[in-house]
């Protein structure tokens, strides 16, 4: 069970998990170093090395609490070039790197496959603030993007992501950005990344549709369709909600229905 602790800083606050740094090997007398969310802190240690994509730029670490990644939040779209990491304050608890934080502690408590949460900060600066997120690495993953297009992607991988993604729907798991570079693969097991901006939320199929139809974009925008859209739904979008059709059945006790539009 995921634990959090709050330690106050000069210019806002930090959520940790105590236990779980300890359990690392990192006890950490006198709480959280804030040094260690930043970067360069850990480049300087020759303990860092970028990760690939992302839109906040993630880092991997070699930390004393264990091998984590480190994410600094950053706007995307248009408003990035105006706002670039600043977002509007409201309250702590509403901060992008808590409210990631909590989520995923709940996830994972519920024994959901989602990366640990380890530390989240967030620094205020009169309206606005800037946050952190520090998760456990998934060590040996790779992207379902990668698979796409390395061309690796079959109908057995394709299965496993349609009933991972039935598994948190059945919780009403929304995940905000559900597409290939956020659905990570070790060995068979699959794990779902990046929740910022997820939330729990009644279940109900129009978000689980919409969610769905988002990975299903990013599939096509990949080239998962370098045969043709037909080709495509019989290898790899058909056994997907196949599986997460039956999985979705079996957790909720209900005769099999239709997740297709």
């Amino acid at each position: 069970m995921i634990q959090a602790q709050l330690q106050t800083t000069a210019d806002g606050a930090i959520v940790f998990d105590p236990v779980a740094a300890a359990q690392a090997g990192g006890a950490i007398p006198g709480g959280f170093d804030p040094d260690w969310f930043e970067a360069g802190h850990w480049r300087a240690l020759g303990a860092a090395e970028s990760a690939r994509g992302g839109r906040g730029g993630a880092i991997y670490l070699d930390a004393p609490f264990g091998r984590s990644v480190l994410r600094h939040y950053r706007r995307g779209g248009m408003v990035a070039g105006l706002l670039g990491d600043r977002y509007l304050w409201t309250r702590a608890e509403r901060t992008r790197g808590f409210a990631e934080f909590r989520l995923l502690a709940e996830l994972h408590g519920r024994g959901l496959p989602v990366p640990a949460p380890v530390a989240a900060r967030y620094r205020r600066d009169g309206v606005h603030y800037r946050a952190d997120l520090i998760t456990r690495r998934i060590e040996g993953a790779v992207t379902l993007a990668e698979l796409v297009a390395d061309g690796r992607c079959d109908a057995q991988i394709a299965a496993g992501v349609g009933a991972t993604v039935a598994e948190f729907h059945a919780g009403g798991a929304c995940h905000a950005d559900l597409n290939a570079h956020n659905v990570l693969l070790v060995g068979e097991k699959v794990w779902l990344v990046d929740f910022d901006r997820g939330q729990l939320r009644t279940p109900v199929q129009a978000w689980q549709l919409a969610n769905l139809w988002r990975l299903r974009r990013s599939l096509l925008k990949l080239g998962a369709a370098r045969d043709g859209e037909p080709a495509f739904d019989r290898a790899l979008w058909k056994p997907l909600m196949a599986a997460y059709e039956r999985r979705l059945g079996e957790i909720q006790g209900l005769p099999v229905r239709s997740a297709r539009a």
